[in-house]
């Protein structure tokens, strides 16, 4: 009896070590992956044009991605749950024109920016409200709340940008550079550090990852599943306000068709990254390598002066091979275990 116990200890503690090597090559092996896309992306780009890995243009992909960085590294967290945020572009739009309008009217520079941040939680606490305590699915909240926070960008504009005072230190946000770095990426840095301390971390990260895995047993492990879902949509909200805030900062100006098919090039970033869509498994560092990818391929196209309107055409390509891929993967995690 002995014996067979402690065969059967030693097979059940073999193919516990043989599942969690197989969960860090799932979870490592989406990381060398994208990474490796990356830098056969910069290869490429660097053959057709000599400006490419000029120390300028390096730091201008930075500077321009880092709205993309900001929103990607939250949209993590809401996929990983199983769910989706689309209204992220409108969002940031929504930002973008109201902190024009805010300084227009004499409101200063700081409070628009914390008001704006008050927007992002606003906008996820309704939008998380029907997703995790009405349980309507996160696609179509987020797909109403879309054209709804556009039409509200378009209502207060009238179609018009409204421009900001270039004197005005807000636009200090978008445009000043500290020790040769743009400000937007020291933002988006700090940004991504939070996030990824937090979602590898912490409980809340743990939850995150366990209710995209197996929502009910987190349930009955006594995690307030619906709070962090809630939470998960704030989270997005005031990233997507941030990244508003830093685009009318840098560009000058709010515009309501801002951030347009924005929210596809985040969930190009994120899926490419690693994340499954599927909820469960998902990775900071893997998206954040997936938003330079998608930074560079438009930066890329531009400079190999091809048409702008090209750019969309790949982005849409990346993400439907991203998806077939994680679909291909999922499905053979699940047939493994």
């Amino acid at each position: 009896m002995t014996m067979t116990s402690s065969h059967t200890q030693t097979g059940q503690s073999t193919r516990m070590r043989k599942a969690r090597l197989y969960d860090k090559a799932m979870a490592n092996g989406g990381i060398v992956s994208i990474a490796l896309f990356f830098i056969a992306v910069c290869i490429f780009f660097s053959l057709f044009t000599n400006v490419f890995l000029t120390a300028p243009n390096l730091l201008n992909v930075v500077r321009q991605s880092a709205p993309l960085l900001i929103v990607a590294a939250a949209m993590t967290f809401v996929i990983t749950t199983g769910g989706i945020d689309l209204s992220v572009g409108s969002v940031l739009a929504l930002a973008a024109t109201l902190s024009a309008a805010c300084l227009q009217v004499g409101i200063p520079w700081p409070l628009t920016v914390l008001l704006m941040l008050l927007l992002g939680v606003v906008t996820g606490l309704i939008q998380g409200y029907f997703i995790a305590y009405e349980r309507i699915p996160a696609f179509i909240v987020t797909l109403a709340g879309l054209s709804v926070i556009r039409g509200l960008a378009l209502l207060i504009t009238g179609g018009y940008s409204i421009p900001v005072n270039p004197e005005s230190p807000f636009t200090a946000i978008g445009q000043a550079w500290f020790f040769g770095i743009p400000a937007p990426a020291l933002i988006a840095v700090v940004i991504l550090a939070a996030a990824y301390v937090t979602f590898n971390e912490t409980p809340f990260g743990r939850y995150v990852t366990g209710i995209g895995a197996n929502a009910e047993a987190v349930r009955r492990a006594g995690v307030n599943t619906r709070q962090v879902t809630l939470f998960v949509y704030v989270i997005s909200g005031v990233a997507a306000s941030i990244a508003g805030v830093i685009l009318a900062a840098r560009l000058g100006s709010g515009s309501s068709n801002s951030g347009q098919g924005f929210e596809l090039d985040v969930i190009a970033a994120v899926v490419l990254g690693g994340t499954s869509l599927f909820g469960g498994r998902g990775s900071v560092v893997g998206t954040v390598l997936g938003a330079l990818t998608v930074a560079v391929i438009a930066n890329g196209l531009i400079l190999s002066h091809m048409s702008p309107f090209f750019t969309p055409i790949v982005t849409g390509v990346i993400i439907l091979v991203a998806i077939w891929l994680n679909f291909r993967l999922f499905k053979g995690a699940v047939r493994s275990r």
